[in-house]
């Protein structure tokens, strides 16, 4: 049972319907008795970094989400702010991040930009894969995702970085640590190629 994480700052129905659609069981909790059992959890989250935080330590989750990733190894799927928020911190606010990733999130450069690349970063775009991965079988450089962000991941170890987009310049589009998994695009959004990503990690 993949468990989405409630936290009021994602588009989880989007979520469930598209692995409903693909036969993978999921339901949506904020209930820490119900994620203590989850066998893989996703963390959704669109909106502020600062907001996102807030709302993990308010529904009082943080303690139970540690114990599981860190502790018992549960992989986690974190998509877009979700994503993010694996990370230390973001130029987006001052709360402190989950810090499962050594990593920091930055706003997109402008002066590295086209003056027909603006911010932020929506629509299609490909990925480069930077090592294998369990998560990104049957799919390839030509495979493309959605993406909606303002800000994006900058990992600290390279060792980190799964995948990379080019938008003016090369940024970090997903990032992988042991049972940790972060993408910036949406999956759920992203038609087939996503289908094949959430596939794949109902499967680790």
């Amino acid at each position: 049972m993949i468990t989405i994480i409630d936290y009021g700052a994602g588009n989880i129905k989007s979520i469930k319907n598209m692995l409903k659609k693909i036969g993978i069981e999921s339901q949506i909790s904020r209930d820490a008795e119900e994620l203590k059992k989850a066998d893989k959890l996703i963390l959704p989250g669109v909106g502020h970094f600062d907001h996102g935080m807030r709302n993990l330590h308010h529904a009082g989750i943080v303690e139970v989400l540690n114990e599981k990733v860190l502790n018992e190894k549960t992989p986690i799927l974190g998509i877009c702010l979700g994503a993010q928020l694996l990370g230390n911190q973001s130029e987006e606010g001052v709360e402190k991040g989950l810090a499962w990733i050594d990593m920091d999130v930055v706003r997109f450069d402008p002066s590295k930009l086209s003056d027909r690349q603006k911010i932020p970063h929506m629509g299609w775009n490909y990925i480069e894969r930077k090592k294998d991965s369990k998560l990104m079988e049957g799919l390839n450089d030509d495979s493309r995702f959605y993406f909606v962000h303002e800000f994006h991941m900058k990992v600290k170890t390279a060792k980190d970085e799964l995948l990379s987009t080019h938008y003016g310049y090369e940024f970090t589009s997903a990032v992988e640590r042991g049972t940790i998994f972060g993408t910036q695009f949406h999956p759920e959004k992203s038609h087939k190629f996503g289908m094949q990503l959430l596939t794949n990690f109902s499967k680790i």
